[in-house]
């Protein structure tokens, strides 16, 4: 078996504390990786978080931020640098939505809320963390876009256009640092198994699951086990990648 093992890397996890970022920063932990788990509201649950980690074994550390704004991501660098050390490993996962409707009924500031959370946030976590993984001459931008950036069905508006756009960002940024030996690439997943489905027993969906070709749904761990991949040496000549993490829902075309 080929193990991923990131003992010895730092990884920065936005939107830890949410259902898919919990299982993303425990699977990472549970590599080896020192994590910050990095909140915007759930202080209690970042908590929980750390005390598990540091159970574990690994170094961890719960920071407060609003990675639409560039002041607080900043502050975000600074803190982490201080108490872990620069990242190596940065997972871009949080992101705003709000209700699903039709173009001619989102509100407009929907559509702005979906650029800064999707855009801005890709962009204000490359500024401040890539510099020092330039100068390692190692790192890895992993971020989480969606199933729908390709679907675009309607009612998907402001999420699909958010995303959209942080998929451009993301691609220049991979020719931009891939000379510096980093690697830039999105999990995109699809209507994922979590932990709320599960407690509310709405695991089958048959409707939607009758178009996926492996004919179920996949699960957050799914999700978090692409996303280590990613973040490991194993994926080491993979670069400015959409890797769909849908069962073939999504399928990009050459």
């Amino acid at each position: 078996m080929l193990p991923i093992d990131l003992s010895g890397r730092i990884a920065v996890i936005t939107g830890a504390t949410g259902q898919l970022g919990r299982v993303m920063t425990r699977t990472l932990a549970r590599a080896g990786a020192d994590v910050a788990v990095c909140y915007h509201t759930n202080r209690g649950k970042a908590s929980e978080l750390v005390a598990e980690f540091e159970a574990m074994g690994v170094r961890a550390l719960m920071i407060q931020a609003d990675v639409t704004d560039w002041d607080a991501v900043r502050r975000l660098r600074d803190t982490i640098a201080e108490k872990l050390g620069h990242p190596d490993i940065i997972v871009n996962n949080a992101v705003i939505q709000y209700r699903w409707t039709s173009v001619l009924e989102q509100p407009s500031e929907d559509f702005e809320s979906q650029f800064r959370s999707s855009v801005l946030h890709n962009v204000h976590m490359t500024k401040a963390f890539v510099p020092a993984m330039i100068e390692k001459g190692w790192g890895r931008v992993i971020g989480i876009n969606t199933e729908c950036a390709m679907q675009c069905w309607p009612n998907q508006a402001a999420y699909a256009a958010g995303k959209r756009g942080m998929d451009g960002v993301l691609r220049v940024l991979a020719r931009e640092v891939g000379p510096h030996g980093i690697t830039v690439n999105q999990v995109a997943p699809g209507w994922t198994l979590s932990e709320n489905v599960r407690e509310t027993g709405s695991e089958e969906e048959a409707r939607y699951r009758k178009n996926i070709p492996l004919r179920r749904r996949g699960t957050d761990q799914e999700i978090a086990n692409a996303v280590a991949f990613l973040a490991s040496d194993l994926a080491s000549y993979i670069t400015g990648a959409y890797v769909p993490v849908c069962g073939g829902n999504v399928m990009p075309a050459i």
